[in-house]
């Protein structure tokens, strides 16, 4: 879908998206599809950097996503950005956002919980 990382934002990978005719919904909208998967990376992303040099020891895997659409995502670029809200020894809680061209009127958010685990 042509996400890049745009950069960093407050510890945590800024993720961008182009808008595409592959990510069209209904004509002249973003896709609910695309703009939750990008949410999903971003909050993967996010949980990777937040692990820091433990990420490389650590299996992650989602176990629930449950995302909230707030407005209609129009035919310009979209950013999206996780936030690690708890990280235990097990269970990690991260919270992302999208948004277009106003981070404070963002498309849609999620919440994901991940388990965490030492790779075998």
């Amino acid at each position: 879908m042509g996400m890049r990382i745009a950069g960093m934002l407050d510890d945590a990978p800024l993720l961008a998206m182009d808008f595409c005719d592959r990510a069209m919904g209904r004509p002249g909208f973003l896709h609910g599809g695309a703009i939750a998967g990008m949410m999903e990376i971003a909050a993967i992303m996010a949980l990777h950097a937040h692990l820091g040099e433990e990420d490389a020891r650590m299996r992650i895997k989602p176990v629930n996503i449950s995302v909230e659409y707030l407005r209609g995502g129009v035919t310009v670029e979209t950013f999206a950005r996780g936030e690690v809200i708890r990280a235990g020894r097990r269970i990690a809680n991260v919270r992302a956002e999208a948004w277009q061209s106003d981070r404070d009127k963002p498309l849609a958010s999620c919440w994901m919980n991940f388990l965490i685990k030492p790779k075998s």
